[in-house]
């Protein structure tokens, strides 16, 4: 089998830890609109399919809720001023990357946060090393539907054979398997490892470094066939 070559990441909660900010913004939003405040842990449950899922779970009523898109618009418009007032990389994330760009790998992020906001981060904080960036947007199926991963592949002129999807959720891990790609689950990020242990994800690691010895240990399982 072809080595791998290519590395799909995840965003928030695999590369940057974005609930502080993501957290002020619907709290904002809400608050405009006459809702009660939703405490941080209840969002980091919420998020990682999208604003509309995440807007949804938060107010009272809902998609059904008369006032949910002026709503979602309050907090695209709040998020997108102030979306890295708390927002970083998680620790060890940088050094990774330099070290997979070092060895030639292509890589990109596939988010379910809307497509704007997906490639102004990833410019800011690591345009040296991720060429490309797709979130939502009308023309894309969010995750886990697998076409932003299919876009990224086009983009990178790579293909799921020789490509490795990194992530922190039931819905990465998901996404991942649509395409037909092997999952790493990472446990720093919003959901629990036990999430990722049921939606069966072909690799758990625990800081980011340790993608490099999942890397190293398919490229022997691969050789040696």
């Amino acid at each position: 089998m072809p080595r791998i070559d290519t590395v799909i990441f995840d965003l928030d909660g695999t590369l940057l830890n974005t609930l502080d900010d993501l957290a002020d913004a619907l709290n904002y939003a809400l608050i405009q609109c006459g809702y009660p405040v939703r405490p941080l842990a209840e969002i980091r449950q919420f998020v990682g399919n999208g604003v509309r899922n995440l807007m949804e779970l938060s107010i009272p009523g809902g998609l059904e809720d008369p006032q949910f898109e002026a709503c979602l618009h309050t907090f695209k418009d709040y998020y997108s001023q102030n979306m890295q007032n708390k927002t970083c990389p998680y620790p060890g994330v940088m050094e990774l990357l330099e070290k997979l760009t070092a060895a030639g790998m292509k890589m990109a992020i596939v988010s379910n946060k809307f497509d704007k906001a997906v490639k102004e981060l990833n410019l800011q904080y690591f345009g040296g090393n991720i060429s490309v960036a797709i979130g939502e947007s009308a023309r894309i199926h969010k995750k886990p539907a697998p076409d932003c991963v299919f876009e990224a592949l086009q983009e990178l002129r790579s293909d799921a054979h020789r490509t490795i999807y990194v992530g922190d959720s039931e819905v990465d891990v998901r996404t991942a398997h649509n395409a037909g790609i092997p999952c790493v689950g990472v446990t720093w990020g919003f959901r629990d490892k036990e999430i990722l242990v049921k939606e069966e994800a072909e690799y758990i690691i625990d800081n980011p470094m340790e993608l490099m010895d999942v890397l190293e240990e398919i490229e022997k399982s691969r050789s040696s066939k």
